[in-house]
């Protein structure tokens, strides 16, 4: 089943405004990547994704795509911080009053086209076109592949402490040791192949850059990978490795697909 990463920006286009850039990723279960690179808006990531899915395809999107409480956080934002809190990882809260609902739009749209909304409590899909929810933090702290045995990596978001200038320095270095890591999934199981690919080959080949518009630009395409392996990881070995955060019951439920330690397992309220 092919995997499609996508680091999708929340707010969609409008008629006066572009929306920021989506990374995208497109890979095989081997971890050869067939395509990668940014759209920009719903519509163009919609297009992008039908050129490149297979007959059988699980998209995971960094990106809120059933909202339907009225007010505060919905259920799976509150688990990312209950179980994945200790590693310095929450989750900003979305509802119905959130003007950043693309990822809604999204999912709205490939269901129109036929794709299957995958809250994922029965495992990963195993045909078809389906499409899931992932946060790209969960993965680095929750997949004891990356490393991040204590906290998560400060490749986003300053420190309220650090003063601008060091932090975008700060935060170059971090994310080459981040792509560092990325790249020694080559020998995982499953494996991501970044160097198959020539836009994720020049993640490794170069240096984060320092200025902001620069570096929101390689960051895109970071987390489309991040999310592209949840996917591979979820589709190799199932909830024994992931676990899904979130609503249970029927109908479209608002979940998380999480990679995750035994220790990040244990049930909360």
């Amino acid at each position: 089943m092919r995997v499609l990463g996508i680091d999708l920006a929340w707010v969609d286009s409008t008629a006066t405004a572009p929306a920021n850039e989506t990374g995208v990723i497109a890979v095989d279960p081997d971890g050869s990547i067939v395509d990668a690179g940014w759209t920009v808006g719903v519509d163009e990531t919609v297009s992008w994704m039908l050129a490149h899915a297979a007959d059988d395809t699980l998209a995971m999107i960094d990106a809120p795509l059933v909202v339907t409480n009225q007010s505060g956080q919905r259920l799976c934002e509150k688990q990312v911080g209950q179980r994945y809190g200790r590693w310095k990882v929450s989750a900003n809260s979305t509802n119905l009053s959130s003007k950043r609902l693309g990822g809604v739009a999204l999912r709205r749209r490939l269901e129109e086209l036929g794709w299957q909304y995958c809250p994922g409590h029965g495992g990963p899909p195993t045909i078809g076109r389906s499409v899931s929810e992932c946060y790209p933090y969960t993965a680095l702290v929750g997949a004891h592949e990356f490393g991040y045995d204590d906290e998560r990596p400060v490749y986003k978001r300053k420190p309220k402490k650090m003063r601008t200038a060091p932090f975008r320095v700060r935060r170059a270095g971090v994310a080459d040791d981040l792509i560092k890591r990325l790249d020694a999934l080559a020998d995982a199981d499953p494996p991501l192949l970044l160097r198959s690919h020539p836009a994720t080959e020049s993640l490794v080949a170069d240096p984060s850059p320092i200025e902001d518009h620069r570096y929101k630009h390689r960051e895109d395409l970071i987390d489309a990978a991040i999310c592209a392996w949840t996917g591979l990881l979820w589709l190799r070995h199932g909830n024994d490795r992931c676990q899904i955060l979130g609503e249970t019951g029927t109908g479209a439920l608002a979940t998380i697909v999480a990679p995750a330690r035994p220790s990040q397992l244990r049930p909360m309220a």
